[in-house]
């Protein structure tokens, strides 16, 4: 878990830490590789949120500084 993640858990409501990270694991972030990950394993937080935005990120897998595509899951999470 990241700094931010530890930070906002410890300090909201048990039901609204629980409910961020719930939301959190649904948003995905996608490499032009192919590589995925939801934005809860890759250490960020998004939660009440919406559209669909692109974030520059190293790829886990392919090493490479890529812009990923951060969207949302229509499965559920694990």
């Amino acid at each position: 878990m990241s700094f931010t993640q530890r930070f906002f858990t410890a300090i909201l409501p048990k039901r609204w830490a629980e409910d961020m990270r719930a939301e959190s694991l649904a948003w995905m972030m996608r490499c032009p590789c192919g590589f995925e990950r939801s934005v809860w394993e890759m250490g960020g937080i998004r939660w009440k949120a919406r559209g669909n935005p692109k974030r520059l990120i190293t790829c886990p897998k392919c090493g490479q500084r890529t812009w990923h595509s951060v969207y949302r899951s229509t499965q559920t999470p694990p």
